[in-house]
């Protein structure tokens, strides 16, 4: 039974908080995460139903792109990944900060 609770914390990466997600979930729109690449959305809902105590109403997932970067006179790439955009019902709050 542990393994299917270490399993489901791990399909969430960190909560992606930049002005424009903490302004959502301010309103009570929508929580950001980063993810998994394999997760499912409701692998994702299990999870968060795990890790927070809430239960997600939906799920939406996006795919972020690799970027390509130029630091200190190299060229490479940064890594993109699967950010997914969890909705609560009206009254439940996460607490990420």
């Amino acid at each position: 039974m542990t393994d299917k609770i270490i399993e489901k914390k791990s399909v969430l990466i960190r909560p992606r908080l930049s002005e424009k997600a903490i302004v959502g979930a301010d309103k009570n729109r929508a929580y950001v995460f980063e993810v998994s690449p394999d997760a499912t959305k409701s692998q994702i809902a299990a999870s968060v139903k795990a890790a927070y105590k809430v239960v997600p109403v939906k799920v939406r997932t996006a795919r972020i792109a690799d970027k390509a970067v130029f630091v200190r006179g190299k060229h490479g790439t940064r890594r993109g990944g699967k950010k997914a955009y969890v909705y609560l019902k009206k009254g439940d709050k996460i607490e990420l900060i």
